[in-house]
This record gives C-alpha cells, structure tokens and sequence, in this order.
C-alpha cells in the first residue's frame, strides 16, 4: 500500500472543548483537537479537506472558524446553521471557507427536516453551497423526491442501511454525492455498495476518514482507505480519493478560496 496517493479527507470532525459542546442523547464527545487531526493523518499526501459539525457543536460556529484558520487553504466547512441565519453572516462563514449546511437527521442538533428545502436552495443561490445529510436510508422514504430536486446535496456513510440503499442508488443517479465514510456504520458489504454507485457516477463517491469516528463500533483505521485502493485504480482512484471531493467544495463559481494542492 502506498500513502503517496493524493487524498482530500472530505468529512472529519473537529472536537475542541475551548469551544461549546452540547451532550446529544446522553453522548458527550471525547477532545479531538486540530493537532490530534495532524497527528492522526501524519504520512497522508493529504491535500485538504472538510470539517464537518457534529450534533454535538449545535450551531455553535466559533470552533469551525477557528478550526479553518488553522488548517488553512485546502480546507472547508460543513457547518449547521438555523434557517434564522442572516446573509451576511452565511457570507462571512463562506469567506471563512464554509461550503455547506449540514442537516443531521439521525442525530438532531441542526434545523429541522420542515426547513430543507428552503435552505438548500438559499444557501446554493446565495453562494453555490450545497446541503450535506446525515441520514439513515432506512428512512428517506417520501423524502427521495425532496431530496432528488435539491440543487446540490451530499449523504453521509453510504447512507447507513442496506434497507433504502436502493433508494440511495436511485439518488446517485440523480447527482447526489455519497461520502465513502463511516466504514464500519454500515450493515452492508462495503465494496459491493462502492462499485454499485462507481458505476451509476464515477463522480459520486468521496473519501473520508470520518475521524475520530463518534460513536461508530470501530474507529477509523488505515485498512478503510486500502479497501479502497485495492478495488479502484488509475483515474477511478483518483477521483474517490480526491479529485471528486474538490471539485464539489473547491471550485466555487462564486468565488472564493481556491484548493492549495502543495497544502
């Protein structure tokens, strides 16, 4: 296995008790601070990646600034953000590098499902973002056709469940994104789900290691990235390991900071 390939870790959280931390259904996440993430990922060809707010940050958006300002160019946010938010401030976090609104529908702590649509679509036209869903496929049901008509929109950990993964596969066909995250979340066989969305859109699948991995049976380990590069090569590999990813948070038509490859 070579850590030489390119790779833009497209979810990771930030976990900083410096910053508001609010216990979600009993959990209170252990610290994972910036330089924890460094360490982590020490021996990457890491070229940048997206932080993402977990149920537990609220829209607390203090740890994600500060979080961006550390890590710098290369870097973006997924942030939650109540549909209260004002313009100015969604472009103050857009010049920060947020690039998206996370609506977390397993976990709660972002705004609710009612404002989705609303969002989504002020968010993309305000600054080209899109919407990130944490969601069980188990459960999207009625909501395929709400989300299918999203203008730009990502799903977390493959979706979760082999029931509804039809049902995610359906959405890959629409243009919806999938993070390849969350290994061991899932309740299905791993590389038989990447081939089935590769195939549907070579441009669906993104890599992330989901550090530190919260709550998930088994944390992120080395062997979730070589499970990828041992069933994908050449430009394949490339754009599940980065190249997808960047495209979807880096190359912004409205402007912006641009993806630093020397990161």
């Amino acid at each position: 296995m070579s850590r030489s390939c390119p790779i833009f870790d497209a979810h990771f959280h930030v976990i900083d008790p410096e910053f508001p931390l609010i216990p979600n259904q009993g959990y209170f996440p252990d610290p994972f601070t910036v330089d924890d993430y460094i360490a982590r990922v020490k021996g990457y060809d890491l070229v940048g990646g997206a932080v993402v707010s977990g149920s537990f940050q609220g829209f607390d958006q203090t740890y994600l600034v500060s979080s961006l300002r550390r890590l710098g160019s290369g870097f973006f946010g997924v942030t939650q953000a109540p549909a209260t938010i004002s313009d100015e401030d969604l472009i103050e976090l857009h010049d920060e590098g947020v690039r998206a609104v996370r609506f977390n529908l397993r976990r709660g702590g972002s705004e609710s499902i009612e404002n989705l649509g609303s969002m989504a679509s002020r968010v993309y036209e305000l600054l080209g973002w899109h919407v990130e869903l944490y969601v069980d496929s188990r459960s999207l049901g009625e909501l395929c056709g709400v989300i299918g008509g999203l203008p730009s929109v990502s799903i977390d950990h493959l979706g979760l469940s082999r029931e509804g993964f039809e049902a995610v596969l359906g959405l890959v066909e629409r243009g919806v994104k999938i993070k390849a995250t969350g290994f061991s979340r899932v309740n299905f066989p791993i590389v038989d789900a990447l081939k089935r969305i590769h195939e549907i859109n070579p441009k669906s699948l993104m890599f992330g290691t989901d550090l530190p991995s919260t709550r998930a049976p088994k944390p992120y380990s080395h062997q979730d990235l070589q499970l990828i590069i041992d069933h994908f090569s050449g430009a394949d590999l490339d754009n599940i390991l980065y190249k997808n990813a960047q495209e979807f948070y880096g190359c912004d038509p409205k402007g912006g900071r641009d993806v630093d490859l020397n990161t």
